[in-house]
């Protein structure tokens, strides 16, 4: 059966991945821009959710960006995405709407949470600090959507929690991005500048588990394509890490630089390790597909056909 779908966030890098999908063809999706619909606005969200009626409502706006980002603007970080989250959960409850994804974070998890990090760890310790407004927004909306299906059951509201992720549509401005498409605009500078050095903040040795952000969409389908047995809380994530310096490594065989690199231990480097448990989504029977080799070189091709002039 066809849906009519309102994708919030759709410019963005996950948006545009999730409306890329083979499936997306097959439905009605609605993407406003931030220009149409405003959701820092109750007023005018309310409005397009009365107007439109949308049959599910997938929630994957934010105000996002890496260490320097959240550390300059935590206040921005809070409220925005606070305000956007509960706008729209809300927004959506009051219209009647029966079905709403979600998107959270990885950065919901204790900063001194054991890896791999399961759902049940949520509140269960300290944010870490660089991005803690940003969590306290994604826990607290997350939260509302639990509390809805609670008071109302006939109201399902599940929320996702994905790894990092990276992929085309990604920001590579080294103001606003994370780790990911910063490493590919810093090693493809490097390249075409002969730059002979490249600086890794830290030793390199914190790892991060990144996901390609098509594999994202995928599961995003799957969720709306089996609501029902999808759990209220999930983990998108690969299971496995790599270290800084690996990243590093992998992108600089993917872009072709050849230098060397050196580590700056003056600069922060965030968590140590944040790796999610997939076991809630293997045994919802989905996994990620695309390795981080494949994933590099598919990213690196957009970076240069859209970025690298």
């Amino acid at each position: 059966m066809t849906m009519r779908i309102l994708l919030t966030g759709g410019r963005g890098m996950v948006g545009r991945n999730f409306l890329a999908h083979p499936l997306a063809q097959q439905h009605e999706v609605l993407a406003p821009s931030s220009e149409a619909l405003n959701l820092l606005d109750f007023q005018a969200v309310q409005a397009w959710l009365s107007q439109h009626q949308p049959d599910v409502v997938v929630h994957a706006a934010g105000k996002v960006g890496g260490i320097q980002a959240n550390m300059r603007e935590p206040v921005r970080f809070l409220l925005d995405n606070l305000d956007m989250g509960r706008h729209v959960v809300w927004g959506a409850r009051q219209a009647g709407v029966r079905k709403l994804l979600n998107l959270g974070s990885s950065c919901m998890y204790p900063r001194n949470a054991p890896n791999p990090l399961s759902e049940t760890q949520i509140l269960q310790g300290e944010l870490e600090p660089t991005n803690e407004g940003y969590a306290l927004a994604k826990i607290t909306v997350s939260k509302l959507c639990d509390y809805i299906g609670k008071e109302s059951p006939d109201f399902q509201y599940k929320t996702l929690i994905p790894c990092n992720i990276y992929g085309p549509h990604d920001k590579f401005d080294p103001k606003h991005s994370h780790m990911v498409p910063a490493i590919i605009h810093k090693l493809h500078q490097a390249k075409v500048h002969h730059t002979p050095e490249v600086d890794i903040w830290g030793d390199g040795t914190a790892r991060r588990e990144f996901m390609y952000a098509g594999d994202l969409a995928d599961c995003m389908w799957r969720s709306l394509l089996n609501f029902d047995t999808l759990p209220s809380v999930m983990n998108v994530g690969l299971g496995h890490d790599w270290s800084v310096n690996e990243y590093y490594e992998i992108a600089a065989q993917v872009i072709g630089f050849q230098g060397k690199f050196t580590h700056d231990l003056s600069k922060p480097v965030g968590m140590q390790q944040k790796l999610v448990s997939p076991s809630r989504a293997q045994a919802w029977g989905w996994h990620a597909a695309t390795s981080l080799q494949q994933g590099l070189a598919l990213t690196y091709a957009h970076y240069q056909k859209e970025h690298s002039s």
